[in-house]
């Protein structure tokens, strides 16, 4: 049986365990954190060469064997498997062993093709709980805590990450799943929930929901902290999310292709996303060229798990830019950070030249205090140019005032995107509640380039 049992032997002094899952508890060697991630390589590529088609072939189209692939910078000398790969080897392509053996299945929704499947083990489901309650006591979570899991429960991997290991930690879960946001808020208050999980956009809604029903998070709520993700958001949203529900509010990264939630996660520092070495091995590359760059150099995030039995993957791309930060944390974990998505390299916009990420954006039009939380992108063309339209939700009271107040604020915002990216843009304030809300991701580009023939 494949059981990744990642530093048991090497570092049992300074660990305890959590449902089978390692936290640990002080700083420990690089040394003995890379020479188990190459022994744990090791076995899942050997493995995998027995197992796997799909890494038998891509073994031999490197013409290599497993037993090339000794250390991680071997890894090198393997090709990347990519979105496509998986789409391509749709539905079980993939497939690592007997399909009897098969617990879970989670797609995409293939609304841009066919899905991308992912296979699990019992083995591989008991493992991301566990990488799940990790998350989560990292976070600051204890067995004393209610968490109210506001995702959709269905092929979306995020509502079952979270509760798997909300229940291996002890925690109370409330699968309130997504919408109904009245509903969301009367939960909150009659059950006394102390945490809650959502997208950052939700949260934003959710709050000005609680607002129009007169909710006083402080005084009617029980709150303390919230665990966000699934899109990129910036520094100020955390602000404003903290500030409307007077909560911590962390960040947390994974995809459905790796496990799903349970990749990598805040700590109470609130600076990078600890990601965890003993599980996966990651690399960061040039997302054009394909060359693997040193900490602290931004791009594309490449992940190799350590642990799937039924879907093991060798340097799976996953278009998300960041970087392996080369600071130290002051927390005890020993893992490497890496900082908070940027955005997608397929999801990077190209205006007039210029390469631009919508959260690069956001981090303009927020430091507007009259800035709501909500926006939308709009790219299309003008004439041969490409014209970029900024919607931005600012406070009410702007309209009922001055005109020229109105005017002043679109200046400013315009001055800074030209003063940033060099490049003109339309700013259009809208009132509160203009922009659709989204019950998952939101929409923030529609490009409409795309769709000009």
């Amino acid at each position: 049986m494949h059981l990744c049992i990642p530093l048991t032997c090497i570092l049992a002094a300074y660990c305890y365990f959590l449902g089978g899952v390692i936290i640990l508890s002080t700083k420990i060697s690089r040394y003995d954190i890379i020479s188990q991630q190459e022994k744990q390589l090791r076995y899942t590529i050997r493995e995998g060469e027995k197992k796997s088609p799909w890494i038998k072939s891509q073994l031999s189209k490197a013409g290599l064997t497993a037993n090339d692939i000794k250390t991680r910078e071997d890894l090198q000398k393997m090709p990347f498997t990519t979105k496509q790969d998986l789409r391509d080897n749709y539905p079980f392509g993939l497939l690592a062993c007997p399909l009897e053996d098969v617990v879970r299945f989670h797609a995409s929704s293939g609304t841009t093709g066919k899905s991308t499947v992912v296979y699990y083990t019992q083995e591989d489901i008991n493992t991301w709980a566990g990488l799940m309650a990790r998350v989560l006591k990292t976070t600051g979570l204890t067995n004393k805590d209610t968490m109210q899991i506001i995702y959709t429960y269905g092929f979306f991997t995020g509502g079952f990450g979270f509760h798997y290991g909300a229940e291996r930690l002890g925690i109370s879960v409330i699968p309130s799943g997504a919408g109904n946001s009245k509903k969301q808020l009367e939960i909150m208050k009659d059950f006394k929930t102390t945490s809650f999980t959502s997208t950052p956009s939700y949260a934003l809604h959710l709050a000005e929901v609680a607002d129009e029903m007169g909710v006083d998070p402080e005084k009617d709520l029980s709150l303390r902290q919230g665990v966000f993700g699934a899109e990129p958001w910036t520094e100020k949203i955390r602000e404003r999310i903290e500030q409307a529900f007077d909560i911590d509010a962390y960040d947390n990264y994974g995809l459905s292709e790796l496990c799903g939630p349970g990749v990598a996660c805040e700590c109470e520092e609130k600076n990078g996303m600890h990601f965890w070495e003993d599980y996966f091995i990651l690399e960061v590359i040039d997302p054009d060229t394909g060359e693997v760059l040193q900490d602290g150099e931004k791009g594309e995030l490449v992940f190799t798990p350590l642990w799937r039995q039924a879907m093991p993957l060798i340097r799976y791309r996953t278009g998300d830019i960041s970087r392996i930060m080369d600071d130290e944390c002051t927390c005890s974990l020993p893992f490497k950070k890496i900082e908070r998505i940027t955005g997608r390299s397929d999801d990077m916009l190209i205006i007039k030249g210029v390469n631009i990420f919508p959260s690069q954006i956001e981090e303009v039009i927020s430091q507007h205090p009259e800035f709501r939380g909500h926006y939308q992108i709009i790219v299309e063309k003008e004439g041969a140019m490409d014209g970029l339209t900024i919607c931005m939700e600012v406070t009410e009271n702007l309209f009922s005032g001055n005109l020229k107040d109105l005017l002043q604020v679109q200046k400013e915002l315009e001055n800074s995107m030209r003063s940033t990216f060099f490049i003109s843009s339309k700013i259009k304030l809208v009132e509160e509640g203009a922009i659709p809300r989204s019950m998952g991701k939101a929409k923030r580009v529609i490009d409409n380039r795309r769709n000009k023939k």
